[in-house]
């Protein structure tokens, strides 16, 4: 009998399916809304929806019946699982099955499955890692006010105290300072700053960041520190997961993702901080957090088949 293996990426803004035949071939794949929260009743009826729409997706593309059971699932959660793993178990039948968070299945779909370390910068920052004995390791991840060091939050924040800072007589003169206000329409950073208290959204403050790495490539010196600030902030959590999971000299895949590594210069400071310290190669992911997922179930069930199938949009 055919055996076969789904992975789901269950975000806070998307949910991502792939299923895949006993060789690694992906054959189906599927799109949801939402699927983060399932403390209400409303919540659990996007979670069902989300997850019930990927797979009947996945299972027209793939010609399989709804009632199809699998070898192995793997599902990525954000904000965790343990509320969601007897709503799946519901929608899906599995001889094996894992729930883990979002950033597992981000670095194994970065590594191809291969142990090493991911280091996700957007709104806020986590490192996460995992070795060959299968132990896993975080830092960071602790939200914007006890963390998220280097996140896109954090860049923005840093950038604004060095604009009051210049204000307040103590502070460096630069093209940030003038260009932070001319795009927020603000008279002075304390204003802004005022602002952005009244109308405190943390997504749109991020977006800040943007400016500090446009700033930076002009050559502004406060854009370039806190720029590099940044990056040896996200090393530093890097440098932590390594510590605690791989030996000295041991050579494992650094993967980076996140809108804040849009930045050429975000980019370059890690990896130099990165290969001077702990001498291991920095890139971009090979493959989606849905395509870690397919690896991982294929795993559970002791298949070591690789992927194919997958199109750019995977």
């Amino acid at each position: 009998m055919a055996r076969f293996y789904l992975g789901i990426d269950g975000g806070q803004s998307s949910t991502k399916a792939l299923l895949a035949d006993e060789t690694g071939k992906v054959i189906g794949r599927g799109r949801g809304g939402a699927c983060n929260h399932v403390g209400t009743a409303e919540g659990r009826a996007k979670f069902l929806s989300a997850v019930g729409d990927c797979l009947r997706q996945a299972y027209h593309e793939a010609g399989l019946e709804s009632d199809t059971r699998f070898a192995g699932v793997c599902l990525g959660l954000s904000g965790g699982s343990e509320d969601k793993e007897a709503y799946t178990r519901e929608l899906i039948a599995s001889d094996h099955y894992k729930f883990t968070n979002d950033a597992e299945i981000a670095l194994l779909g970065g590594t191809a499955g291969e142990p090493g370390i991911i280091i996700i910068a957007g709104t806020g920052s986590i490192a996460f890692g995992r070795n060959a004995r299968m132990k896993t390791a975080r830092a960071g991840g602790w939200g914007y006010i006890f963390g998220d060091e280097g996140g896109g939050f954090d860049i923005a924040r840093q950038a604004l105290r060095r604009a009051l800072q210049y204000e307040e007589g103590w502070g460096t003169a630069s093209v940030l300072h003038k260009v932070l206000l001319e795009v927020a329409g603000a008279a002075s950073a304390n204003a802004l700053m005022h602002q952005l208290y009244n109308q405190f959204d943390r997504t749109a403050i991020a977006r800040y960041a943007k400016l500090v790495s446009a700033a930076a490539e002009t050559g502004d010196q406060v854009a370039l520190e806190v720029l590099e600030r940044a990056a040896n902030s996200l090393a530093g959590y890097v440098k932590g997961v390594y510590e605690n999971l791989f030996s000295r000299g041991e050579v494992v895949p650094i993967v980076y993702v996140g809108g804040v590594f849009q930045s050429d210069l975000v980019r370059r400071y890690l990896k130099q901080n990165i290969e001077q310290t702990i001498a291991c190669p920095v890139e971009g992911p090979r493959f989606s957090p849905a395509a870690g997922a397919v690896l991982e179930a294929l795993r559970l069930d002791g298949n070591s088949s690789p992927l194919a199938g997958l199109r750019p949009e995977d």
